[in-house]
């Protein structure tokens, strides 16, 4: 009998990277956190009316758009190591100075500080997962750093009231940004591209470089990305379906204020409730559509119908604002959440789908700069609309329905998600 050839180990040093990728992810998101548990808190210390609050959000928003184009551009022309690592120590001491803040202005510049920095965080990531995953793997990979952003939010949740109950709210912004501190000397230490890190084995090496060959110039500016209907794909997408993330981490904690009458100490368990919920879909988003490609399905096909199956599971949030019971609202919340995380895993790997590894930065960068502009617009209506209203419904309601105009945009722009074809 014919003895069938041993299973060649890869090993696993491309996942020690994603550890790094969700560790990074993890603080940035415990770090913006902050001011979306502390909102009610502060609002009555300081007397922020509904405008105000949207107004040192768009603050923060209005920095991230920039910030990501700009980012995504250095972080393909300088490298991931160091873009990174500048992203971190920006973003961390823009953080820490929310301490010294005491009125709208100085958290509004606080808030446009930290967005800046922290503008760099997916476009280091997602473009280091293209160095390190073959594209069989992106998803997955980016699902689960991904999640980072979600138990960062359910670590902000748990300690971010302790602490202010116990040392005061500035403590609370000093103690969470000195985390990327300590995240950026391992960061330094440990990542280099597949090429020149030392213990990679040559068999991972391979698995790494498995996908066929990208050819592209090795310059690609700016306008020729925008050339392109992938490109659009991205960026339309992401302006629809970003600002509705926005508006859950900023206004998620007001809106369990003001419906159940939640205060500080209270707001912690149903806010982790629902982003341990949307870790699921965060990891689970990715490792479906990877799944369906092992299967034998095509990348365009696994990613659509994720996404599709992500937007029809945002519909029952058109009900939360009507929610007669504090857990009804949660678990509805929750499922939009998870399915937005699952969303994201997968809209994310569209700029390494179809585009070479030295543009996934700054289309990434392109993408998040519409989706941070689109939540200017989302935080700054917001205000508007709870002060006119005093309702969430027609908040909820745009967040209910984005999904499914965005994919069909999305269908019609990048029917096959075929790769750019460079002449």
């Amino acid at each position: 009998m014919e003895e069938k050839p041993a299973r060649v180990r890869t090993g696993h040093v491309r996942w020690t990277v994603c550890g790094l990728l969700f560790a990074a992810t993890t603080i940035n998101y415990i770090d913006r956190q902050v001011l979306g548990i502390l909102a009610p808190h502060l609002q009555k210390i300081f007397g922020w009316s509904e405008v105000e609050y949207g107004g040192i959000v768009t603050a923060f928003q209005a920095a991230y758009a920039v910030g990501l184009a700009l980012f995504g551009r250095l972080i393909d022309r300088y490298g991931t190591r160091i873009g990174y690592a500048a992203a971190i120590v920006l973003w961390s001491v823009a953080a820490m100075a929310h301490a010294a803040a005491r009125g709208v202005v100085g958290f509004g510049l606080a808030r446009f500080s930290l967005g800046l920095g922290e503008s760099g965080n997916f476009p280091s990531a997602i473009k280091a997962v293209a160095e390190w995953f073959p594209r069989r793997e992106r998803a997955l990979a980016t699902g689960i750093f991904n999640a980072g952003s979600n138990i960062g939010a359910v670590i902000a949740a748990a300690v971010v009231p302790w602490i202010t109950i116990r040392f005061g709210w500035p403590a609370a912004f000093l103690l969470t940004g000195a985390l990327g501190f300590i995240w950026v000397i391992f960061w330094l230490a440990s990542y280099h591209t597949p090429e020149d890190k030392k213990n990679l084995t040559p068999a991972e090496l391979a698995h790494i470089h498995s996908d066929p060959p990208e050819p592209a110039p090795d310059k690609i500016p700016w306008i020729r990305l925008l050339g392109h209907r992938q490109t659009w794909a991205i960026v339309i997408g992401k302006f629809l379906t970003d600002p509705i993330w926005w508006f859950y981490l900023y206004w998620l904690p007001k809106f369990l204020n003001a419906k159940f009458g939640l205060s500080l100490t209270g707001l912690g368990l149903p806010l982790i409730v629902v982003y341990l919920i949307t870790d699921i879909g965060s990891v689970g988003g990715g490792w479906l559509s990877s799944a369906l490609i092992r299967r034998g399905w095509t990348v365009n096909r696994s990613r659509k119908i994720v996404m599709l199956a992500c937007a029809l599971s945002v519909l029952p949030i058109l009900t939360a604002s009507r929610a007669s019971h504090l857990w009804g609202a949660v678990l509805l919340i929750g499922l939009a959440t998870a399915a937005h995380q699952a969303w994201s895993a997968n809209i994310f790997t569209f700029a390494s789908d179809m585009f070479p590894k030295q543009a996934v930065g700054s289309v990434t960068g392109l993408g998040g700069t519409a989706g941070a502009a689109g939540g200017m617009l989302f935080s700054a209506s917001a205000g508007f609309i709870l002060e006119r209203t005093g309702s969430y419904w027609p908040l909820f309601a745009i967040a209910a329905t984005a999904y499914l105009v965005a994919l069909g945009i999305i269908q019609i722009l990048a029917p096959r998600l075929k790769p750019v074809v460079w002449r």
